[in-house]
């Protein structure tokens, strides 16, 4: 773990590493709805004349729903479409996905959570969804440990992930500095998101793409699940710096 955080602390030329707050992506790390969204993207797609495999769902997860839908359209139609076009489109997928079965929370999420605010770090949830049914859930399944104002959605940002802006906007929202934060993602967009905010960055492959794809984009740490986060949890604290003060 020692070297670990040396080899972040040397790629961004960083003298400390004192973490203050958590920040977590929501889709595939707090909720296990990448399949709902899978499934959601591939249909709505379709039913637009748009060719999209489920599996793309999570090469393209954690970008704006509406620049998916213009990249799409820019690679198969050969054209830009306007926002707004975008925008409509994105009310379908968005309709088809209120209309899946709930998803569930990923196991441990409520333990790593509890642990996190009793070590006295700030939690933080940055997606790029703009799913109402979901994001309206967060406070309400996590009472006590998210808070409605440490999270940034898809309406707090013009330019989504993988551009920084997200976790920037949420660093700031709790005040913190890059080497004061940990983001937990799981999807190659988000990684290259929170690496390009140079925050240590640790990937929990909860989807079906391969190690490969989260450490290329810089993750420091590649974990299977959530479970495996806590175990790391303890023995990764041993690495901070001790001149840390909670807010």
């Amino acid at each position: 773990m020692k070297k670990i955080v040396q080899k972040y602390l040397k790629k961004h030329g960083f003298e400390q590493f004192c973490p203050k707050a958590v920040l977590f992506d929501m889709d595939g790390v707090i909720y296990n709805s990448m399949p709902n969204h899978a499934r959601s993207w591939h249909e709505t797609m379709e039913s637009i004349g748009i060719h999209m495999a489920e599996e793309e769902a999570y090469l393209y997860e954690g970008m704006r729903g509406v620049e998916t839908i213009k990249l799409k359209a820019l690679q198969q139609w050969k054209r830009e479409i306007s926002d707004e076009e975008a925008k409509r489109m994105y009310d379908l997928k968005a309709t088809a996905f209120s209309q899946c079965p709930p998803a569930p929370k990923m196991e441990g999420i409520d333990e790593l959570m509890r642990q996190i605010k009793a070590d006295g770090i700030n939690i933080c949830v940055v997606t790029g969804s703009g799913q109402r049914t979901m994001l309206d859930k967060l406070a309400t399944d996590f009472k006590g440990l998210v808070c409605q104002d440490l999270i940034v959605t898809s309406f707090d940002v013009s330019h989504g992930k993988p551009a920084p802006d997200p976790y920037l906007i949420g660093m700031q929202k709790v005040g913190v500095k890059p080497w004061e934060t940990i983001v937990v993602e799981n999807a190659p967009l988000g990684v290259q998101a929170a690496v390009a905010a140079k925050c240590f960055t640790i990937a929990v492959n909860t989807g079906p793409l391969p190690d490969q794809e989260l450490s290329d984009k810089g993750a420091d740490i590649v974990l299977p699940d959530i479970r495996s986060l806590i175990c790391l949890w303890n023995r990764f604290q041993k690495h901070w710096c001790p001149c840390r003060h909670h807010a």
